[in-house]
């Protein structure tokens, strides 16, 4: 168990993002329908909020605000960090 500050978001395909886990620094995406992780990745700081997502150009998007604030023996700093969906 870690502190979590956020919450998951769920895409119209059914996938879960969630990335608001103190320690470990990563977000994760998950099959909403079966539970089974399909992605991780590290980020630079702990995500500190619940992700947002969405279209522009005709991709979609994932961004997560993260920062170091929360665990002083972390890297310190702050950014927020996007990905492309396939």
């Amino acid at each position: 168990g870690s502190e979590n500050y956020g919450g998951p978001v769920v895409t119209a395909s059914g996938l879960l993002f969630i990335g608001a886990t103190i320690f470990d620094r990563k977000i994760r995406a998950f099959d909403s329908r079966t539970g089974a992780l399909l992605w991780q990745h590290l980020l630079p700081y702990s995500g500190t909020a619940t992700p947002i997502t969405y279209m522009a150009g005709g991709k979609q998007y994932v961004v997560i605000a993260t920062s170091g604030s929360r665990n002083p023996k972390g890297p310190q700093g702050s950014a927020y960090v996007a990905f492309a969906l396939p």
